[in-house]
């Protein structure tokens, strides 16, 4: 399994969590309009994501987020950029 394959696995199963009533996630679903993701939420999301990836992200990378596969992105970006 690639390292974004991972990421997507695990965002899913974070987002699972918090909207159990979503139906099919994947990494086009738009987290406002598919997964009705508010500020709030959002902000839960992605400090989950930070827990389990020992990250920091910082707030102004979170403007652009708009799907699934963008904060899977990130947190790859993130990841590779700790690596290097």
């Amino acid at each position: 399994m690639s390292e974004r394959a991972a990421i997507l696995e695990t965002v899913v199963a974070i987002l699972r969590e918090q909207c159990p009533e979503a139906g099919e996630i994947g990494p086009e679903s738009d987290l406002v309009a598919d997964l009705a993701i508010d500020s709030a939420a959002a902000m839960d999301l992605v400090m989950e994501v930070e827990d389990r990836y020992d990250l920091d992200i910082p707030l102004n990378e979170l403007a652009d987020l708009r799907t699934v596969g963008d904060l899977v992105e990130l947190v790859a970006r993130h990841l590779e950029g700790r690596q290097g």
